[in-house]
């Protein structure tokens, strides 16, 4: 195993980390500021303050955009998008050598919307990439690589246990040259956004067939009549503005059966290529946002007193410190392991390796934005530091993209199943 970026990629995350901290982070703390002054006011907090589309703008001009596209030997037509959405010269960038970009992009809540890097449009982006017809790329996949509409990927119910998706009870029935998307999802993030054109629907289409080719994925247009956004939901008190996450409900939603992703009864089969990528994602942006919590508290150790002492030598917090250490590299190693299985292996090969980070990373960031809220005292709870967000953030990733305890199980099956 070799988890050495190419020359390309390594020159690419040096742009990215240059970009970083001449754009982004000197305005980002204003950005918040600014946001909260809306939200308290009562002012429109889900239209994007104009400072995102000139940090784009000029991101797009350095060639800093679309950063996720796949190479071409990976992925039909990926060298063709990359080549005339992207920043690659045609070719797009393996999993191993993203990650570290991932990474960096983690360490700032703009940043991956800032490359046009953001969950869920860059998942969208690939299932489109992937499994989409022509059509279907020209309608959707051109305008998002763009950054001229956004989109939302509807998947899981209030109803329902959806940690197991074969429980859904939401429907896509083909009826004739169309189909007909009926029931109720959640946690639709992306859907608060204005921009948000495009809903990725899954529903049962056939409920005799076996149990993973009874779902059909649509593709479903924000503004079909029958399309309902019911409420925004907050996580933890925060609602994510200007992306958000919904509760959407469907009523007799009919669009063209061509809207249907690869075929009837292939949703899992979609959904399995959909998730790989996108967890290492997730994974290597808690990694940088673990290493943000790292600095402010050992920058916070070095300069406070209490008791008469720097906080570095109270409490054991240079042990606190030393774990935090160890934990980040340990995690960021095991994800550059899962990235490396699913370039060389496939999804369906690093299935084991994609649920051991989706279990270790977020638990990781947890602890370690947890450590160093405790070394920020009360500050550590308020909007003047970012570790509150970024500890909800962490919490939350325990739960998105499957529970941990579902991952525990995948991990626990393939192992069994290795000594049968």
């Amino acid at each position: 195993m070799d988890f050495s970026p190419s020359l390309r990629a390594a020159d690419l995350t040096e742009r990215v980390r240059t970009f970083m901290a001449t754009e982004i982070e000197p305005v980002e703390a204003g950005y918040h500021r600014d946001l909260a002054a809306l939200r308290a006011g009562g002012g429109d907090v889900w239209t994007p303050l104009p400072l995102l589309a000139e940090l784009r703008a000029k991101a797009r001009a350095q060639g800093l955009w679309n950063l996720f596209l796949p190479p071409s030997a990976h992925v039909e037509h990926a060298g063709e998008y990359a080549a005339r959405f992207g920043t690659h010269g045609g070719e797009g960038l393996s999993n191993v050598d993203y990650a570290p970009v991932a990474e960096l992009t983690g360490r700032s809540a703009l940043a991956p919307h800032v490359f046009n890097c953001n969950a869920p449009d860059t998942g969208n982006m690939e299932v489109l990439l992937r499994y989409g017809t022509e059509e279907q790329r020209r309608t959707w996949l051109e305008p998002l690589l763009e950054a001229r509409v956004r989109s939302a990927f509807t998947m899981t119910e209030p109803d329902v246990a959806s940690s197991d998706a074969t429980n859904m009870a939401a429907t896509a029935v083909v009826d004739g040259d169309e189909v007909v998307v009926n029931g109720r999802k959640w946690w639709s993030t992306g859907i608060g956004h204005p921009d948000c054109k495009l809903l990725v629907f899954m529903g049962i289409t056939d409920p005799d067939a076996d149990r993973h080719a009874r779902h059909t994925m649509v593709l479903v247009p924000r503004d079909a009549p029958g399309v309902t956004v019911e409420r925004m939901l907050s996580v933890m008190g925060m609602y994510d503005e200007p992306h958000g996450h919904g509760e959407v409900s469907f009523h007799d939603v009919r669009v063209p059966a061509s809207n249907i992703l690869l075929g009837p009864g292939r949703a899992f089969e979609i959904a399995q290529g959909r998730l790989g990528p996108g967890r290492v994602h997730h994974c290597m942006r808690l990694v940088g946002l673990a290493e943000t919590a790292l600095e402010l508290a050992c920058r916070r150790v070095s300069q406070r007193t209490a008791f008469g002492q720097p906080l570095a030598s109270l409490g054991g917090n240079r042990e606190r410190i030393a774990e935090a250490r160890i934990a980040i590299d340990s995690a960021r190693l095991l994800v550059l392991h899962a990235a490396w299985k699913l370039d060389t292996a496939g999804p369906r090969g690093a299935r084991s390796e994609v649920s051991q980070i989706k279990v270790a990373v977020p638990s990781m960031a947890q602890r370690v934005v947890d450590m160093a809220m405790q070394m920020h005292g009360a500050g550590g709870f308020s909007d003047d530091h970012p570790l509150a967000a970024a500890w909800a953030s962490a919490r939350s990733l325990r739960m998105a993209d499957g529970p941990d305890e579902v991952h525990r199980d995948v991990v626990a099956r393939l192992e069994l199943r290795r000594h049968r």
